[in-house]
Parts: C-alpha cells; sequence; structure tokens
C-alpha cells in the first residue's frame, strides 16, 4: 500500500473542502491508503471567536492533528494551507519549522510532496504560496509534484477559477462567502489522483 497523508491548515473552511476532494482523487488509485490531517491552530480560542473561524473550523474538528514525525510514515505528503500575503499561513509554517529532526536524519528524502491552496482574490497568491512552499519540500529532498496540463479544467477560460500547474486553488472572496467551484473541486481531485498515482510507482 502507497501512504498518502494530506495534511492541510483550514481557518474558514475552504482549504478543507479542498483537501476533502484531494483525498478523494487519492482514494481512487488503487492499492492507496490516505489519511486525513489538520495542522495545530496557532491563534487563541478569543481571537478565532472573533473572526468567525471557530464557528468554520467546527465542521472538521473530528480531523485529527498531525505532529511532525507523523510526516515520515506516509510516502506522499499534499499539503494544503490558505495564503498569507502569498506564502503559507503560520499554523502551516509552524509545523514545518518543527521538523528540523526528520531534517537532519533525512526521514523526508524521496517522499512525494505536493501543495494546494485558497486565496481570498484571484491575484492573490495562488502560484507564489505553492512554489514558495515547495523550497521547504526540496530542503527536505522531496519529490515535488504538482498539476500537469493533462488536467482539462487548467485551461477552463468560461470563469474564474483557482488552480495552476503548481497546484489546485480555489478563490474564497474578500468576506469568505465564495466556496469551492466545481471546476476547482475537479483540479483538486485530479491533483489527489496524479500524486497517488506517482507515489504508487516509486512504492513499486
Amino acid at each position: 500500500m502507497a501512504k498518502v497523508h494530506v495534511v492541510f491548515y483550514s481557518l474558514y473552511g475552504h482549504v478543507y473542502t479542498m483537501a476533502e476532494a484531494v483525498a478523494e482523487g487519492a482514494r481512487g488509485v488503487p492499492g492507496t491508503d490516505v489519511a486525513l490531517f489538520q495542522v495545530a491552530e496557532l491563534a487563541s480560542e478569543e481571537s478565532l471567536a472573533r473572526s468567525g473561524g471557530k464557528e468554520a473550523r467546527a465542521r472538521f474538528a473530528h480531523v485529527p492533528t498531525i505532529e511532525p514525525d507523523q510526516l515520515a510514515d506516509a510516502d506522499a505528503i499534499i499539503f494544503g494551507t490558505p495564503t498569507r500575503f502569498g506564502n503559507m499561513a503560520a499554523p502551516m509554517r509552524n509545523l514545518l519549522d518543527r521538523t528540523g529532526g526528520l531534517w537532519a536524519k533525512g526521514k523526508l528524502v524521496g517522499k512525494v510532496g505536493s501543495v494546494f491552496t485558497s486565496t481570498s482574490t484571484q491575484h492573490g497568491g495562488h502560484e507564489t504560496t505553492v512554489t514558495s512552499f515547495h523550497t521547504t519540500l526540496l530542503h527536505h529532498g522531496m519529490v515535488v509534484v504538482g498539476v500537469p496540463y493533462s488536467c482539462p479544467e487548467l485551461t477552463n477560460m468560461g470563469e474564474i477559477t483557482g488552480g495552476s500547474p503548481y497546484g489546485a486553488g480555489t478563490l474564497a472572496g474578500g468576506d469568505g462567502k465564495r466556496q469551492p467551484s466545481a471546476n476547482e473541486l475537479a483540479i483538486a481531485r485530479f491533483q489527489g489522483k496524479h500524486v497517488a498515482e506517482v507515489t504508487a510507482k516509486l512504492v513499486k
């Protein structure tokens, strides 16, 4: 069995919805064991309540929180994070900053790494968030996998949509009311499936 971890941080639920689609795509590949994990929140309960994140996060309260050492259990890790000024969110950065022990022992070398994201606007960091995330994965010696143009939804010009050859993405809107579209979820499922297929070949 090829083990795929989908590891996400989500504040308002958009990245969680995308993570579920990514996991669905990966599960569609025979011989793949998929586990969904969330990243620990750093904000206080008071801050979450004030921002509206506390209510939204209740949707995925059942998802276990991952610890750095658990990353080494997977053959592939697909990370999901909202953007913060064109970079990953602080809770995701905190998780990765705690992987020094894994790096020192080469525990992630040769494993597959992939990234998806959510932004509030069309040009709010869909590409920079993912590609800047890749730097950490490459330092760990991971094999970076994106979304090839064999995914037809990447060339959809009939609507505003997230997603790029670097990874799936969704647009949440400035008020967070927009939910992932059918096109964006299709790209997310494609990413999960593609990563699982690549991982299966490497494991074999």
